[in-house]
């Protein structure tokens, strides 16, 4: 029934879009309905994905991951690396006609760190001040050096929002983005559509070919695929991996895939909150027996036909940054019994929050049944997407079955989920090793210095699992042929500069 009334409402959906336009109109097929459209704000992948389309950054990635320009043009660290200095582009309106400037630029730096709420703030933490040279200069001067910064400003932390608009709006900014992007926000319909239509004033107009894009949520992946050989959808992100052979022999898709810079795994409440009590969040023994219990190749193969790569930290085993001292740990039935013994917990229960969609299900249909076979009995509370991640954040979990989009600097996928207080941190997790050696880690730029800390973070981390890393998925995008000039970016996110739509 669900499917059948998506395909119905995305049926309406593009008869709005299309009408009777000459406009060309791009349609892409979401995983899940992104949370609120505000960059300071926000922490979806598919909030990120819309994101792209509406808020530039003061850097992009390219898809080998090296750094370019885009609302800044050059940058350069002082001696001490503790300033570092922006040179920004000139001519660049926002979507309300104001002027994109330093003062812009300080007040989006300083929003993303002071506002209530702010998911940036860890991002941002070592920087002291942001200073308005000139309006075209910015410097940011930082408590310590901090390396992996040039790195989160080619994310939500680089997005420059109107200051006259996020003023006006508030903390409902997020329900009228005003950015500097090549599309301007138009509507949203939640669990519908988000509709943004080409900014003419746009500062690289001439890279920017489509008129309109609607983006649609469909959380099912059969339902997101079937619109997209009926003709409905132009474009969809995550694929199912069980579908990718079948696209790759359908002559009216194109398919293309990249491997993602995140993870996906499971969350454990240390402290957040009344449901932190659960014997499983409360000792160690319990979820290093749940990890043992196991197969992480399994997994892939039963869920994912062996596409996607088993994992056991924030980054996978081929990244110069994986802590070879902590292994992915083999599956031993009878050493999970022996901890569950140990801890007086032969028969333990939890509850493992999982957002909707058919793979995550699976996944957790899968891991349910490993771990009854060590004595485990999880129920499985499937919940939308963009409320999971609220009952998260408020601590209303045991378990969550999550992952993390990834960062082209490692530090994007580890600081703000296990320092101390960090902003997603929502099992609030502490330790005093892993928070000096995070600090450590984020005060150099030479990789094997780097590597050293994140082996002591490992180490401890494999103690206290407050986080069993699982796998790191490949992004999976299918699309009509007629769409041209589309490139697979490890970041997963769908760049619309360049794109032309036969």
């Amino acid at each position: 029934m669900r499917g059948k009334t998506s395909l119905l409402l995305i049926g309406a959906t593009v008869a709005w879009a299309c009408g009777a336009s000459a406009q060309t109109t791009l349609r892409i097929g979401l995983n899940e309905d992104p949370d609120i459209l505000d960059p300071t704000l926000a922490r979806t992948f598919v909030g990120r994905i819309v994101f792209a389309g509406l808020c530039d950054k003061l850097f992009d990635i390219t898809a080998d991951l090296k750094v370019v320009p885009q609302l800044a043009t050059e940058y350069k660290w002082s001696d001490d690396n503790k300033t570092l200095t922006l040179k920004l582009r000139q001519g660049v309106k926002f979507h309300d006609g104001e002027t994109m400037n330093a003062a812009a630029v300080k007040y989006s730096l300083e929003r993303h760190q002071n506002m209530p709420g702010s998911n940036r703030k860890g991002e941002l933490s070592s920087v002291a001040s942001v200073e308005a040279v000139d309006d075209a200069t910015v410097a940011l001067h930082l408590s310590t050096p901090y390396a992996p910064l040039i790195a989160q400003l080619t994310d939500r932390a680089g997005m420059i929002v109107s200051p006259k608009a996020a003023e006006a709006m508030g903390d409902k900014f997020g329900t009228k983005p005003v950015c500097a992007g090549p599309y301007k926000f138009v509507e949203r319909l939640a669990q519908d559509r988000i509709v943004v239509e080409r900014f003419a004033d746009y500062w690289d107009k001439g890279a920017v070919a489509i008129d309109k894009v609607v983006y649609l949520p469909i959380p099912d992946t059969s339902v997101r695929l079937a619109n997209l050989r009926s003709g409905q959808l132009d474009l969809v992100e995550r694929l199912a991996a069980t579908d990718v052979e079948s696209v790759r022999a359908d002559k009216t898709l194109a398919f293309t895939s990249v491997t993602s810079l995140g993870y996906q795994g499971i969350t454990f409440n240390i402290a957040n909150g009344e449901m932190a009590k659960t014997p499983i969040d409360q000792d160690a023994r319990l979820r290093k027996a749940l990890e043992l219990s196991l197969d992480r190749d399994a997994i892939n193969q039963v869920v994912f036909n062996g596409v996607h790569q088993p994992g056991n930290q924030w980054v996978a085993p081929e990244s110069p940054y994986y802590a070879d001292n902590v292994p992915i740990p083999k599956r031993d039935v009878a050493k999970a019994k022996q901890l569950l013994k140990e801890a007086g917990q032969p028969n333990p229960a939890f509850t493992l929050m999982v957002p909707i969609g058919p793979e995550v299900e699976r996944v957790a249909q899968v891991i349910q049944s490993m771990a009854q076979e060590a004595g485990f009995t999880i129920k499985l509370q499937v919940t939308e997407f963009a409320s999971s991640l609220k009952l998260a954040e408020e601590g209303k979990m045991e378990a969550y079955l999550i992952g993390w989009s990834g960062r082209t600097d490692p530090d994007g996928n580890l600081y703000s989920f296990m320092a101390c207080k960090a902003p997603l941190n929502d099992g609030h997790y502490c330790n005093e090793t892993v928070d000096k050696e995070l600090a450590l880690s984020r005060s150099t730029s030479d990789v094997s210095e780097r590597v050293k800390h994140y082996k002591a973070v490992a180490a401890q981390l494999a103690q206290d699992d407050p986080i069993i890393y699982l796998y790191h998925v490949k992004w999976l995008w299918a699309y009509t042929p007629k769409l041209k000039g589309f490139k697979a970016v490890p970041d997963g996110m769908i760049r619309l500069q360049g794109l032309t739509l036969g």
